[in-house]
């Protein structure tokens, strides 16, 4: 996903050149002059608009705007002409956010952008999405509302999108490097502060030999150049953003750790300007607090990286090289440089470089990391592969079809980055709360302070920075962020080693509210290769002639039980050339074959060509009963045969069903096939709800009896028939093995096209939002609990005060719960 890749903004204008800001827009839907000149009237006629051309060949509008003026006024400016600007959807990796109110300010300035219709910023991910019309926002504008909340933009460029996990590893080795040196420079100054309470004399020791200055002095220098250095992350990211009145976790720990620091220099550099006995040293909470959260950060970025690890592994499974078949002999070249037609040598335990047809040799394939299933799968000569699966025996050549982004395996991995970066409705609840969240723990560390100065016990003055500090140190917005976002990354990528992609994030809640299941039957619940069982022909009718003629026009349709009867055709002798083909979906075919026109389909097909099946609708009756479908065959407007065709009930479908029931759901099956055939799949496979008989429409209106009868509805096809009840099904769910528009109007694509992936994907959906729910849980009961600790609850019982450092240790904890706990998700969904 190229970001902007669909306009220009182009540099401020010359001096000979209009003031103003230039935009350059693509318009759809002009097909003449008159249009582009309906689209230049309407843009000139903007206030203050000049320098207008449309250009008809490009389909480009250009024009200058005021300053200040939203580039929104232009796009709709062009809509009400009656054309379009299309949407364009922007990605961008945003550097320095720490926690989940950096989310909510990042979110807040690009949705106050012109001309953005919606901004989503992904915390685990690093990434914000913009969705706007294309040419209505600019890089520069982007960059610089990203910059002005405090934080960093960068483009994703076709490099980093293909390796997500670099920018954790980028991450994550800063942070080791500044842990150690953190370390490194805190371990004297925890020794020398805190060596008295464990080694009796070590204090008076140290001292006698340094003195009591210059132990103080040691302890500052060490201290400085911690918070000066490894420290000063928190320092250059949380002071502009305090100053700026939108304080985030940076601010609390710099707030934290420099109160800390301060306060023990004063007690070193001017001990007569506190009150008598108040004059006491925290450099060592000022360096543990910066220490142990550079460490909790580390844990958490490496247990981040391991939430995307899903992804990695998909791309790592391409490999970099290919061996390029050619007239001048065999030579390996990079995968990048491989062309559609070119031909490619695969050997044995090689990874198979591109998405293409096998075109000499054979062998078997694993493509477990694709679909999921583990057992390979045999190839033969014509038998299509999918680049990034491993080749297990024999050596093939193949042809290459696809290659680049357009491959099955980059698609993959499109599908589960943009779940990956969704949100679900749950999010909406936390993003309400973090908004607050830091200014009212400022709020709360300010009191809490101001309480303890007024009452608590002399020093109080001490006292109350220590309980202000822990208060700051304690709060952790960074669990609250995390909680939803890693635990989709790791859901949504475990379920892609199963053979499952959902396709948005929002499907996870979707699939696990779900309380129906229905199901189409052919290619769903059946193999989807169904063979001829029978031909009954009318009198005075060929058999070989009718089932030659048939073949023919079914050799054009895509549907499962068309190609029995090509394939039977096939068998039988050779299959003539069909044109004026045309398929009305949930009736039937029809095409011209040797002049002759030739009709196959459902009762309600004949019905609709004005032809009588009387003759043959006893036939069709007895074979629908034993599970068969029943195909009617016209011949110039004549009914002429009767064909019946079996698909056998896929294995594994009757448990899975089974499994699905035991989990509470409804389970249906909405078919267009016949009546008494539905009901007999239906028997073998224990379903009770059944709609037969019905068009792709009717689907839609089944789905609606279904859902207000039981709830929400999840709906599992494969064909183009059924697009229009995926869409409508509040998730559609598509067999990865049937049809590109199936898929592409799914939610939830399983791969491996077995309906043990629907059990999967139920099982991964309902474990994801319960770790959602968890780790929601122990975000906010977290804060809820030990903020009124760290505020001094304890001591209002006789108890201590908590100390600082194990604030700053308790808030590292909590967000690598989190993370933690979303991590099990790993080995969510093998059972089910």
């Amino acid at each position: 996903m190229k970001p902007f890749a669909d306009h220009l903004i182009l540099p401020p204008p010359a001096a000979s050149e209009p003031a103003g800001i230039r935009l350059i827009l693509p318009v759809e839907g002009m097909s003449c002059a008159s249009c582009s000149g309906r689209v230049e009237r309407a843009l000139a006629a903007l206030p203050g608009a000049t320098d207008v051309a449309v250009n008809l060949a490009t389909g480009r509008a250009s024009l200058v705007l005021p300053e200040g003026t939203p580039p929104a006024q232009a796009v709709k400016a062009i809509r009400e002409a009656g054309y379009e600007v299309p949407e364009a959807i922007t990605v961008v990796a945003v550097e320095g956010m720490s926690c989940a109110s950096c989310v909510g300010r990042v979110e807040r300035a690009l949705a106050a952008l012109p001309g953005v219709l919606s901004a989503s910023v992904n915390f685990a991910t690093g990434r914000a999405e913009l969705r706007h019309p294309a040419g209505a926002v600019s890089w520069s504008a982007v960059e610089a509302a990203v910059r002005a909340a405090g934080y960093e933009a960068h483009p994703l460029d076709s490099s980093s999108e293909a390796r997500p996990t670099d920018r954790q590893e980028r991450e994550a080795a800063a942070l080791r490097r500044d842990l150690i040196v953190a370390a490194l420079l805190s371990a004297p100054v925890v020794v020398l502060d805190m060596g008295g309470h464990m080694v009796p004399g070590f204090h008076e020791a140290v001292t006698h030999r340094i003195g009591g200055s210059a132990l103080a002095w040691l302890q500052a220098v060490l201290a400085t150049l911690v918070l000066a250095g490894p420290g000063r992350r928190f320092f250059r990211i949380g002071i502009p953003n305090l100053l700026r009145l939108h304080p985030d976790m940076n601010a609390l720990v710099a707030l934290g750790a420099g109160a800390a620091y301060l306060y023990s220099l004063v007690s070193t550099a001017a001990a007569s300007l506190l009150p008598t006995g108040a004059a006491h040293l925290y450099f060592e909470a000022s360096v543990l607090i910066v220490t142990l959260i550079l460490l909790g950060r580390l844990l958490e970025a490496r247990a981040r990286g391991r939430a995307g690890a899903a992804i990695a592994r998909l791309i790592d499974l391409s490999p970099r090289t290919a061996r390029l078949v050619s007239e001048a002999g065999e030579r390996e070249v990079p995968v990048a440089e491989l062309r559609l037609g070119d031909r490619v040598r695969v050997r044995p335990g090689e990874r198979i470089p591109a998405d293409g047809t096998v075109s000499a040799g054979a062998s078997f394939v694993d493509e477990s990391m694709i679909t999921g299933e583990p057992v390979p799968v045999e190839k033969a000569l014509g038998a299509p592969v999918i680049g990034g699966t491993l080749n297990t025996t024999g050596s093939f050549d193949l042809t290459v079809e696809r290659t680049g982004a357009d491959t099955a395996l980059a698609r993959i991995v499109r599908m589960v980055e943009e779940a990956q970066g969704g949100k679900l409705p749950i999010q909406a609840l936390v993003d309400r709360v973090t908004l607050w969240f830091v200014p009212a723990v400022m709020a709360v560390a300010a009191v809490t302070f101001l309480a303890w100065l007024a009452f608590g016990p002399a020093p109080s003055l001490g006292h109350a920075l220590v309980a202000a500090i822990t208060v700051l140190i304690i709060a952790c917005p960074c669990a609250m962020g995390l909680a939803t976002p890693v635990s989709i990354m790791v859901g949504t990528g475990r379920a892609a080693e199963r053979g499952v992609l959902f396709r948005q994030g929002a499907a996870l809640q979707g699939l696990r509210d779900a309380r129906v299941i229905a199901l189409d039957k052919t290619g769903t619940l059946t193999e989807g290769r169904p063979r001829l069982t029978d031909l009954v022909t009318a009198p005075g009718v060929s058999r070989e002639t009718m089932l030659a003629l048939a073949g023919a026009v079914e050799a054009r349709s895509e549907h499962p039980v068309a190609r029995a009867v090509t394939e039977a055709a096939r068998e039988a002798g050779r299959v003539p050339e069909a044109d004026a083909f045309e398929a009305l979906p949930g009736h039937g075919v029809a095409a011209r074959v040797g002049g002759q026109t030739v009709a196959l389909g459902n009762r309600r097909y004949m019905e609709r060509l004005g032809i009588a099946t009387a003759s043959l609708e006893g036939e069709a009756a007895r074979l629908a009963s034993e599970g068969k479908s029943p195909i009617l065959v016209a011949l110039d407007g004549r009914l002429a045969a009767l064909i019946a065709v079996a698909d056998p009930v896929k294995p594994e479908a009757r448990a899975a069903l089974d499994a699905l029931r035991a989990r509470g759901l409804t389970v249906a099956m909405l078919t267009g096939d016949a009546r008494a055939t539905a009901e007999a799949v239906a028997r073998t496979l224990g379903i009770t709800e059944v709609e037969a008989e019905i068009l792709p429409e009717d689907k839609v209106a089944a789905l609606r009896r279904l859902r207000a009868a039981h709830g929400p509805v999840a709906f599992v096809g494969d064909g183009i028939n059924d697009a229009p009840a995926l869409a409508e099904a509040d998730i559609g769910i598509a067999i990865g093995t049937g049809t590109d528009i199936a898929v592409e109007s799914a939610d939830v694509v399983l791969m491996s096209g077995a309906l043990s992936g629907l059990v999967e994907a139920v099982e991964l959906s309902r474990a994801t939002l319960a770790n959602i729910r968890q780790n929601l849980f122990w975000a906010f009961a977290y804060n809820a609990a030990l903020i009124p600790v760290a505020a001094g609850g304890l001591a209002l019982f006789g108890g201590p005060l908590l100390s600082p450092v194990l604030g700053a240790g308790a808030m590292a904890l909590s967000s690598v719960f989190v993370v933690g706990n979303a991590l099990r998700l790993r080995r969510a969904g093998g059972s089910a």
